[in-house]
C-alpha cells in the first residue's frame, strides 16, 4: 500500500502543490522559486527516502516569507494525508546529523499534537535568497499542519549553511524513522487508542 499525500493551496500570495510519497526512494523535483530552500527540501527527501514533488509560485517580489510559510503548511498537510489514521507507525523518530563543525539533533513525535521547539542559532540574515529567520517558521508550519511534536536543536555549530543543512537532513531521517510501519503495532502506538 502506497502512502501518498497530495495537497494544493492557492491564495493571493502563493500557489502551491505538493505530492509526498512516504515509502519512496528519495526522488525529488522541488521548484519553490527559492534556490536554497529547494536544496534543503531535496536533502530532506533524499535522507528521508521520501519522494517529493513541490511547485510553488509566490510573491517573491515582496520577500520569501509567504512562500516559505505556506509551503510548510502544504507539506505538513500532505504528510498528514499520507499518514492517514497513523496506524502501525513507529510514531517517534530521532536523528543526529553532523556536518563538519556542526551537530544538529531532530526528535519528533507524529502525535497529532503540534508543537515546535526550534533552536538554530543563525548569525547570517540570509542563505542565498532564503531569510534564515523563516527556517523555523517553515518547521512551525509543517508541525502545525502535520500534527508533529518537533524539537530541533543545534548542539554546536558556527557555519550557517552547515546548521541549516544538518537540520533539514536530520528532519528527513527522523521523519522516516517515525513514519515507518512496524508490523508488531496493532492500531496506533498510544494507550489512548488514538493519535
Amino acid at each position: 500500500m502506497s502512502r501518498i499525500g497530495e495537497m494544493v493551496r492557492a491564495s493571493k500570495e502563493t500557489d502551491i502543490s505538493v505530492t509526498l510519497e512516504l515509502d519512496g526512494t528519495g526522488l525529488s523535483d522541488i521548484r519553490s522559486g527559492i534556490g536554497f530552500l529547494d536544496h534543503m527540501l531535496t536533502l530532506t527527501a533524499l535522507h528521508g527516502r521520501m519522494d517529493l514533488t513541490v511547485a510553488c509560485r509566490g510573491d517573491l517580489d515582496v520577500d520569501c516569507h509567504h512562500s516559505v510559510e505556506d509551503l510548510g503548511i502544504v507539506l505538513g498537510q500532505a504528510l498528514s494525508s499520507a499518514l492517514g489514521g497513523r496506524t502501525g507507525i513507529s510514531r517517534f523518530g530521532t536523528a543526529y546529523v553532523p556536518m563538519d563543525e556542526t551537530l544538529v539533533r531532530v526528535s519528533l513525535d507524529l502525535s497529532n499534537r503540534p508543537f515546535l521547539a526550534c533552536n538554530l542559532p543563525f548569525t547570517a540574515q540570509r542563505l542565498g535568497s532564503l531569510d534564515t529567520e523563516t527556517i523555523c517558521e517553515f518547521f512551525r508550519a509543517v508541525s502545525q499542519a502535520g500534527g508533529i511534536t518537533l524539537h530541533i536543536d543545534c548542539l554546536h555549530g558556527s557555519n550557517n549553511h552547515h546548521i541549516a543543512e544538518a537540520a533539514f537532513k536530520a528532519f528527513g531521517r527522523a521523519l522516516r524513522e517515525a513514519a515507518a510501519v512496524d508490523p508488531s503495532i496493532q492500531g496506533v502506538l498510544s494507550t489512548k487508542g488514538l493519535l
